[in-house]
């Protein structure tokens, strides 16, 4: 057994996991931010510590930006009394939690970031773990993150914590459906003579160059980015939660840091939702109309590639943002009407359009 390279692949996973949900728990204090300008206040501005508040123009900005809301949030939750309801179901009632969160856990591994070119000069992706089956798997595990709110709802013994639930398994299968269907035509779209793994989500990438799918693919683009919401559960799609008429929805009996895993989980599940749309419809690492590969080897285009990521995975988050603070939320019949009755027969349309084309080009 080589013990290097397990030890080499923890560490490289455990800053993955730090990365990303850092990239997720920050996702939090942008949409403070962003619902406070779009409502016109200033948003949290006046958390720090004393260390950093005596920085002279520094530790102001910090303050402004509200850097250190997320540690203070996470540190409220961390430390608040924690309640259980005598009436739950208390070994589910525990596993609830940790189960919305694995699978954005468990996902991140398998996304792309970038690109390296090795001493043989063949590409290779930044990422941990490379499967051939890529986004087959990033799909069957981020799926199973509805059984946290599934389990959530059913262990609480209340009634609106079990309507959440059943909001929420039926989103899933209503847009799950749609998604796949978007995804089918990136994957006839990858599959040219020559390549022999379509549904890795490097192939993807490196197939799109900087002919992103989004131009070549709009209909199949605004299919998944709808379902990517769906399945999210942001607003307009928040039936699990729906504050109006559920309380809090499935977590309605959670508080202090069982709720923190919620919260965390849903902003990792929108990252993870983001990547995977940055990767099929975005060009992932490419700039539009130039690929990474065209502006050579080295550290500097590699570094570049990962910014360009970034920066567009920034660009979704604030997306999702705005949308939430400017679509008002469906009703679940509505909800369920635009799944089954529009989005799911355009899906179908699309894939048989792409079908026709791909034939026709043989």
């Amino acid at each position: 057994m080589d013990w290097q390279y397990i030890a080499l692949s923890s560490v490289y996973a455990l800053a993955m996991v730090v990365v990303v949900m850092t990239f997720a728990g920050y996702s939090v204090m942008v949409e403070r931010k962003v619902a406070a300008w779009i409502q016109g206040r200033p948003g949290p501005n006046r958390t720090t510590i004393p260390l950093i508040a005596a920085i002279p123009v520094l530790g102001r900005w910090i303050q402004r930006l509200g850097l250190i809301q997320l540690p203070a949030d996470g540190a409220k939750f961390l430390f608040k009394e924690d309640p259980v309801p005598a009436h739950v179901n208390k070994p589910y009632y525990f596993l609830a939690p940790c189960l919305a969160l694995a699978p954005a856990l468990i996902t991140m591994v398998m996304l792309p970031f970038g690109q390296y070119t090795d001493a043989d000069g063949v590409a290779r992706p930044l990422m941990l773990c490379n499967v051939d089956t890529g986004f087959l798997f990033m799909f069957a595990i981020s799926s199973l993150g509805v059984y946290g709110i599934i389990l959530a709802g059913w262990a609480a013994n209340s009634k609106y914590p079990f309507l959440g639930a059943i909001r929420g398994s039926a989103q899933l299968i209503s847009y799950e459906l749609t998604m796949g269907l978007a995804v089918i035509p990136v994957v006839l779209a990858t599959a040219a003579p020559g390549v022999d793994n379509p549904l890795n989500l490097f192939t993807v990438v490196q197939q799109q160059g900087g002919w992103w799918n989004l131009f070549l693919q709009p209909l199949g683009a605004f299919l998944f980015l709808v379902a990517i919401f769906a399945e999210a559960n942001r607003q307009p799609f928040d039936m699990p939660e729906s504050e109006t008429d559920l309380v809090g929805g499935f977590h309605t009996e959670y508080g202090s840091f069982k709720f923190g895993l919620f919260f965390v989980g849903e902003y990792g599940h929108m990252i993870i939702g983001s990547s995977l749309f940055i990767l099929f419809f975005l060009g992932g690492w490419n700039l539009p109309f130039v690929s990474m590969e065209a502006l050579g080897t080295g550290w500097l285009v590699t570094a570049a590639g990962v910014a360009t990521f970034l920066a567009k995975l920034f660009f979704m988050v604030f997306f999702f943002v705005w949308v939430r603070w400017t679509v008002p939320r469906f009703r679940y019949d509505q909800v369920m009407q635009l799944g089954w009755g529009k989005l799911l027969p355009l899906a179908i349309v699309n894939l048989f359009l792409y079908f026709i084309l791909y034939a026709v080009k043989g």
